[in-house]
């Protein structure tokens, strides 16, 4: 978007936090602070209320995220259609991705894909799976990958690859269990858990459920936003028991430092999906990738 003003004002009116936004920008929040004062001025409005530590948008604000939204996709449009007139494979692609996919699985093969269309401008978006579905809905992101049980009306979903999260712990003297623990028998351990929003949990939850269980029954010692964090966690308490994909052990099973704990007649498969708006096809760009990634995501991953 050519005024950059107006990308930390949608990056804030999406957040609804200054310091969230700072960090998703890569600059300091004064500069945010800075940058959403300088367009009040310039309309004469304020644009976010701020009251008793929130941050909701104003009746102007919410008006100015509509437009600016809308100058966004004519923008994106506008470069493409400018690009394809002497480049075909050109144009710009941003992608948005659920964190276990964009720690693990799409930046391996980033790079071929760049030396393959070196005229596509690739930018990744990381969320949790519902935060991902909010920006493909708000036409921040043109294709997306997530995971998860649940699935919003308005966009399209399709299989990418099959994962599997497994139950794991700081590895012990005497090794993994030599066979299957009921699930009952892991309810004196204390968990680590990915956020609320995230398709880990839900995923949990929805096997936790058909075992006629509930997370509550469980002590949670903490919830962490991202994979390397829990697995750092479970590394340094022994006694806790954590749920990771299979895709971001490899490095952790090699050397030594976490261990499977099998649990009797519980298996946590999930679906990577790729995921686009409903009825609105995508782009050469989007499309080109979708097909470069389904044809190399299939090499099989270790387990421990």
């Amino acid at each position: 978007m050519p005024d950059f003003r107006l990308r930390v004002f949608q990056t804030v009116a999406r957040s609804l936090n200054f310091t969230k936004a700072a960090q998703e920008l890569y600059i300091s929040q004064p500069a945010v602070t800075k940058h959403i004062r300088e367009l009040e001025r310039s309309y004469g409005q304020r644009l976010f209320e701020r009251r008793a530590g929130r941050v909701t948008l104003t009746e102007a604000g919410r008006i100015l995220l509509r437009h600016a939204d809308e100058v966004e996709a004519l923008h994106q449009q506008l470069t493409d259609q400018l690009y394809t007139l002497h480049d075909e494979a050109a144009g710009r692609l941003r992608l948005g991705a659920s964190t276990t996919l964009a720690q693990y699985v799409l930046p391996p093969i980033l790079p071929g894909f760049q030396r393959r269309y070196p005229h596509v401008q690739l930018t990744l978006l990381n969320g949790n799976s519902e935060q991902i579905a909010e920006a493909l809905l708000h036409g921040h992101i043109d294709l997306a990958f997530v995971e998860g049980q649940t699935h919003t009306r308005d966009l399209h979903y399709e299989l990418l690859l099959e994962d599997e999260l497994l139950p794991v712990r700081r590895a012990t003297p005497a090794g993994p269990p030599s066979r299957p623990v009921a699930l009952t028998d892991l309810l004196t351990h204390p968990l680590v858990l990915r956020e609320r929003g995230s398709g880990t949990l839900e995923v949990l939850e929805f096997a936790l459920r058909e075992q006629g269980i509930k997370l509550t029954d469980f002590t949670v010692a903490f919830y962490l936003d991202n994979t390397e964090a829990i697995k750092s966690y479970l590394e340094a308490a022994p006694e806790c028991l954590g749920f990771v994909s299979q895709r971001a052990l490899s490095k952790e099973f090699r050397a030594g430092l976490l261990e499977v704990v099998p649990i009797a007649g519980v298996r946590l498969t999930r679906r990577f999906e790729s995921v686009w708006v409903q009825g609105q096809p995508l782009s050469t760009q989007a499309q080109r990738f979708l097909r470069y990634a389904t044809t190399i995501l299939t090499v099989p991953v270790e387990e421990g």
